[in-house]
């Protein structure tokens, strides 16, 4: 029987007592069920990450991390140890040893690093459309341009080539695209200029084109066997939700279409982290949010994992959130009557227990210290690899630090 490849997450705090020599796990079977980190400013968010994506890279599975704060490429350089983390490595009794983790800074915007493209060809006419948000006759009319692009030979690199097909579909070519594939709205070919434009405002022009960027070269690791940190340096565009979704949908696309069923697999192929995740759904459309829905229940099946960070929970679209096969919450706080609604109901989401009351224990959690619920890799809630977590803690729910 194969040994099942776990992550060490942390240890146990029962009564803010850390109980030496138990440690919080994840299977790693379980990762590509996908995950979610979540907890308000200052809480730890951004350690639980870099725990997770160290973890990773030591049995060798590579990541692709939305890096929008700039917290990640500190993993590029080797550790230094202090009081903190030697007494925590004591109560779970490893042995530490500072070092640095390979990486790779890429960018879709100004920042330094590997320029990522994809060509208009690539990302095709249905995503294209859902990006857009168009309706249906605006929709009809770009996949009718696709179509005699395609049937012209005629490449669709960037946004400009895009337009100048658009503005030959409303123009001087009008009659001959009627004549081979049907009517051409002139209102609609004029409504998709406008969307085009919006998100060459926000700096589209950079994600599209060539040379186009294989989503095979994520999955690299070192000669050491080592994972590769594959950080997207995304500062810059904090203020761009249109671009992030853009990139982000195009991006989830690709790697779906090209890597191959693998079924359930003892680790993950790729996991992807998407920091600061409410960027991803914030003004997205329901076309949108739908594919984004389909996407991320099958990509499971090809080995690849993902994992939201955001503040609190319900950034996230409940159809999303109850995919998840993971959560680590760090505290929330509740200062007005909306938070403490949202923390009730955020605190059903964990498994019932008599040994606390997540509800309070929730806005209780210290800096570092989080509420972590998993699955095993048969797909129930693990109670972590030690026997006696059912009297300390709620079944597959473990504070952790």
């Amino acid at each position: 029987m194969t040994k099942e490849t776990t992550l060490l997450i942390g240890g146990v705090v029962v009564d803010n007592t850390p109980i030496d020599g138990q440690k919080v796990t994840i299977s790693a079977k379980s990762l590509n069920r996908h995950g979610l980190i979540s907890g308000a400013t200052g809480t730890g968010k951004t350690k639980s990450l870099q725990v997770l994506i160290e973890e990773l890279s030591g049995i060798g599975v590579p990541s692709l991390v939305m890096d929008i704060k700039g917290d990640i490429s500190g993993l590029g350089a080797e550790g230094s140890t202090n009081q903190i983390i030697e007494k925590r490595a004591h109560h779970i009794q490893m042995d530490w040893i500072g070092k640095r983790f390979p990486i790779e800074f890429m960018s879709i915007s100004d920042e330094p690093g590997v320029s990522l493209k994809s060509t208009i060809s690539e990302f095709g006419p249905v995503i294209l459309s859902k990006i857009l948000s168009l309706n249906d006759t605006q929709t009809s009319l770009l996949s009718i341009l696709f179509l005699f692009c395609d049937d012209k030979k005629l490449p669709l690199l960037d946004l400009d080539d895009l337009k100048t097909v658009l503005r030959y579909a409303a123009g001087e070519g009008k009659t001959e695209i009627q004549k081979m594939y049907g009517l051409v709205p002139i209102n609609s070919a004029h409504a998709i200029m406008r969307r085009l434009t919006q998100l060459e405002q926000q700096g589209g022009n950079r994600i599209f084109g060539e040379p186009s960027f294989d989503v095979d070269d994520l999955c690299r690791t070192d000669e050491n066997g080592l994972g590769m940190i594959n950080i997207i340096r995304l500062t810059d565009v904090q203020s761009k939700p249109a671009l992030f979704s853009a990139f982000m949908m195009a991006l989830l696309a690709e790697v779906f279409e090209v890597f191959p069923e693998k079924g359930d697999v003892d680790k993950p192929e790729l996991m992807i982290f998407i920091d600061e995740a409410h960027l991803l759904f914030k003004n997205a459309s329901r076309e949108l949010l739908d594919q984004l829905d389909t996407i991320i229940k099958l990509i499971r099946s090809k080995g690849i994992g993902l994992v939201f960070i955001t503040q609190t929970p319900d950034d996230i679209p409940e159809n999303i959130l109850s995919q998840l096969g993971f959560k680590i919450q760090h505290a929330l706080r509740a200062f007005t009557a909306r938070d403490r609604k949202a923390i009730k109901l955020l605190s059903q989401n964990f498994p019932e227990s008599d040994a606390y009351d997540v509800e309070s224990l929730i806005t209780e959690l210290g800096i570092g210290e989080a509420l972590i619920s998993s699955l095993d890799r048969k797909g129930k809630y693990t109670t972590g690899s030690f026997t006696n977590a059912t009297s300390l803690l709620p079944y597959g729910c473990f504070k952790s630090f």
